[in-house]
């Protein structure tokens, strides 16, 4: 086995932050208001840390990948490679759930499989399911001496036949340097079909945390192939070049209707200067974050041009923006920073186009995470729904286990919180952006359970 590194080099605090959270904190009369799904049990029979929330298919069920767990071997860093999983509804509502390991990665060694899936699930039109891993496939990154690859997007298609196997394609593998390295969160689907993602590292350009990984990422597409069984055709449309630039992009992009592409990076952007002031948990030399359009090439051989929207500052504004955006009728974009606010500790952020053509975007915070919120450090993006916007908090509520939130979109962003996880329960730390299922509840997954790194499923009703 290879020594254990981080997935990533911002999860360790927030691992840390899980085992002590849900101590020493006051109870409460009220009752628990989620109900918990599954839990991940952290063995060769189950997967471990959910890698992001979870996707319906049109029967209902539920579906999602982690991080570590599963049977796929033990060569892959941590110990374990990861899974996808299925959750499928009991008859009655109240009822347990059915839980499927669709398929357990092997990692690099193994006919080089990727390895630490790194992001949530997508779903196609027939039930097929798309998502990436950190590691693994074909790529030639070498990581504390070892090649670990550089990542790949994996494709899942359903059985043809009731209880048969679901069918595992790699449909590309980084390759490092001028191409990617390390892909981070949700893909999008374009209206043709194409496939858009992040990588963390590669693309060519800056120095972003050498000399373990090189270079400051990269935003690519994945255009399927014309005839079944051929290969998808990658293609990088911007490489971040850090400091001023953005830097670490995350996934979940989003599109307007011209076609252009928005999104985050987690670094990047302003750097802060003179005593005392500071980019997310001391850095100074990498910036606070950044909000970035992708504007698409005139013609098919040109290149996207990259606007860099908004850069956070930190205290008073956000810092570290740590996940994708929504956009409302109007065309505002929302989004949160895990860092950053009046508290430091994170922001929900609205950014409003200017009228006139060439000027800048405005920022408002709506909400300064911390006093009077009960919550702290939005790890995972919002969803909108009516108007409101919903996330969730890592920390705080009055267990200090993480709490779901709403925000009223027709009441000056009145905040409130949904689900306050609490003991008798037991789920904690939930990272990831929520789903709307039919019933009109909301689904998502926690990183603990019972003061334990390993994960839940659960359901809140708003």
């Amino acid at each position: 086995m290879r020594h254990f590194c981080i997935l990533h080099h911002r999860v360790l605090i927030f691992l840390v932050l899980l085992i002590f959270a849900n101590t020493g904190r006051a109870q409460s009369d009220l009752p628990p208001t989620d109900t918990v799904l599954d839990v991940f049990q952290n063995s060769p029979n189950d997967g471990a840390l959910p890698a992001g929330g979870v996707v319906f298919d049109s029967k209902g069920n539920l579906y999602g990948a982690t991080t570590y767990g599963g049977n796929g071997g033990s060569d892959c860093i941590g110990g374990s490679c990861g899974t996808v999983y299925e959750l499928s509804p009991a008859a009655e509502h109240s009822g347990p759930w059915t839980e499927t390991i669709l398929y357990n990665f092997r990692g690099v060694s193994v006919d080089n499989d990727g390895e630490l899936p790194n992001g949530g699930l997508v779903i196609d039109d027939v039930g097929n399911l798309y998502g990436v891993t950190a590691y693994g496939g074909t790529g030639n990154c070498i990581l504390f001496g070892g090649r670990d690859g550089c990542g790949t997007v994996y494709e899942l298609s359903p059985p043809s036949q009731p209880a048969g196997a679901w069918t595992k394609t790699t449909i590309y593998s980084f390759q490092g340097g001028l191409d990617g390295y390390l892909p981070l969160g949700n893909l999008t689907f374009d209206q043709s079909g194409n496939l858009y993602g992040a990588t963390q590292y590669g693309g060519g350009f800056g120095s972003c945390n050498e000399p373990f990984y090189q270079y400051c990422g990269t935003v690519f597409e994945l255009s399927p192939p014309k005839s079944k069984g051929a290969q998808w055709t990658e293609k990088v449309l911007y490489s971040f070049k850090g400091v001023a630039d953005g830097a670490n992009p995350n996934g979940d992009l989003i599109f307007d209707k011209y076609g252009a592409i928005y999104g985050t990076t987690y670094y990047g952007g302003f750097v802060p200067t003179g005593s005392g002031m500071r980019c997310l948990y001391g850095a100074t030399a990498t910036g606070c974050g950044t909000v970035f359009r992708l504007e698409p090439a005139p013609s098919v051989l040109g290149a996207w041009k990259e606007t860099a929207l908004h850069r956070f500052h930190t205290t008073p504004d956000g810092g570290g923006p740590n996940g994708g955006l929504v956009t409302d009728l109007k065309g505002d974009l929302f989004g949160t920073t895990v860092a950053g606010g009046i508290n430091e500790v994170g922001t929900v952020f609205q950014l409003t186009a200017p009228d006139k053509m060439g000027e800048s975007w405005s920022e408002k915070i709506v909400v300064s995470f911390g006093a009077g919120t009960q919550s702290q450090l939005p790890m995972g993006g919002l969803v909108m729904n009516d108007g409101n916007l919903y996330g969730t908090a890592y920390e705080g509520g009055i267990y200090y286990a993480g709490a779901v939130f709403r925000l009223n979109g027709n009441e000056d962003w009145n905040y409130s919180l949904l689900s306050d996880f609490s003991p008798g329960n037991q789920a904690a730390g939930p990272q990831s952006s929520l789903t709307f299922g039919e019933d009109g509840a909301l689904y998502g997954t926690t990183q603990g359970y019972d003061h334990l790194i390993k994960g839940a499923v659960f359901r809140v009703n708003p």
